[in-house]
């Protein structure tokens, strides 16, 4: 019956765009609720998802997330672009970090094309995209599903059969807008010894020929993480040479945080990332999903002024101890790890021999 029901949501949303496109004029902002169906998670730490199928005939154009969540019930809310979903259920259990629920079907978030392009946190506000920035969705394009991913910590609020409907409100219109939004995801596999400061450290090349200008960025550790920080990199001389992107304590709200600084990446730059990790433990941890474990990633938001964003979604290291950034620069950002953005200078010029790890 369950699945009856959300064959039929998914035909009344289909109609509904259709409807709303003859009936609304294409210049306007239209909103889409992606909200949980009133679920009642059971468990702490439990990690619901709920699909959206958008429809393969029209392409529309998001240009802005409104979060409809509290910090007491949701602890942090993904939005995923998929081409197909984890499932074809109405919910279903979609963190692997987490005790599934009983009774629901557990599954990936994506079954395949997956990739992010909203994330809110802790009471986090509306992110709305510079003007002419949208994500495309639906058509031909590799987004045919939207997938939202919510995560509850606690479940204190559901005790008295409360239920919850936590979510995004997307704008979107379906005039084509000039520049296409894109996430890249930075991240790093690896290790961090016992009672130990360790750095987790990625960097990849653009290689496509397109203009990037990233205006946001979120971080995302475990417990351990106490800085991540990104860098524009590019080569002058003997040197490289680093501009910060953003910087962020990642036990502050992982949410999008605007970049201050125009700056932009071109084919032939290197985007940077690191993650400082502090362990007090006596065993080693390693990268993965559960809590227990841990996660480096420096999330780079970014328009371009083409109707496509990248190709590449994600730039991904072994982390340590197989890779580190000295194996592949020749100077490196002074003491990325400590000093609060704020203070940062620029540029940093020092060769690699007085650098010390």
């Amino acid at each position: 019956e369950v699945k009856m029901a959300w064959c039929e949501g998914v035909l009344s949303l289909l109609l509904l765009l259709a409807v709303m496109a003859t009936a609304a004029p294409t210049d306007t902002l239209q909103k889409f609720p992606l909200l949980m169906p009133h679920v009642k998670p059971e468990r702490a730490e439990t990690y619901f998802c709920t699909p959206i199928r958008i429809d393969p005939t029209v392409e529309y154009y998001i240009t802005a997330f409104q979060p409809n969540a509290s910090m007491e019930t949701a602890h942090h809310m993904l939005l995923y672009g998929c081409e197909t979903p984890g499932a074809e259920d109405e919910v279903w259990n979609c963190g692997e970090m987490a005790l599934a629920q009983p009774g629901i079907k557990s599954a990936p978030v994506c079954g395949s094309g997956s990739q992010v392009i909203y994330a809110w946190a802790r009471d986090a506000p509306k992110l709305v995209l510079p003007e002419g920035v949208a994500f495309k969705v639906g058509g031909k394009s590799p987004i045919q599903y939207i997938v939202l991913q919510v995560h509850y910590a606690s479940v204190e609020r559901f005790k008295d059969g409360s239920t919850d409907d936590s979510g995004v409100f997307l704008y979107y219109t379906e005039t084509p807008q000039p520049k296409a939004a894109g996430v890249l995801l930075m991240g790093t596999g690896g290790r961090i010894n016992p009672n130990s400061v360790e750095y987790m450290e990625t960097a990849c090349t653009i290689t496509e020929d397109k203009v990037i200008h990233p205006f946001a960025f979120r971080t995302h550790t475990h417990a351990l993480g106490r800085v991540v920080s990104g860098y524009k990199v590019s080569r002058k001389g003997y040197f490289d040479q680093w501009e910060l992107i953003g910087k962020k304590d990642p036990q502050l709200p992982q949410m999008f945080y605007p970049i201050e600084k125009d700056l932009i990446l071109k084919k032939g730059d290197t985007v940077a990332a690191r993650c400082t990790m502090e362990s007090k433990r006596d065993r080693t941890t390693r990268v993965g999903a559960f809590n227990k474990d841990e996660m480096c990633n420096f999330y780079i938001m970014y328009w371009t002024p083409s109707t496509e964003p990248l190709r590449q979604k994600y730039c991904f290291s072994p982390g340590p101890p197989l890779y580190r950034w000295q194996q592949e620069f020749s100077s490196l950002p002074k003491d990325a790890s400590v000093i609060p953005a704020s203070e940062e200078s620029h540029y940093y010029h020092h060769s690699h021999h007085h650098h010390h790890y």
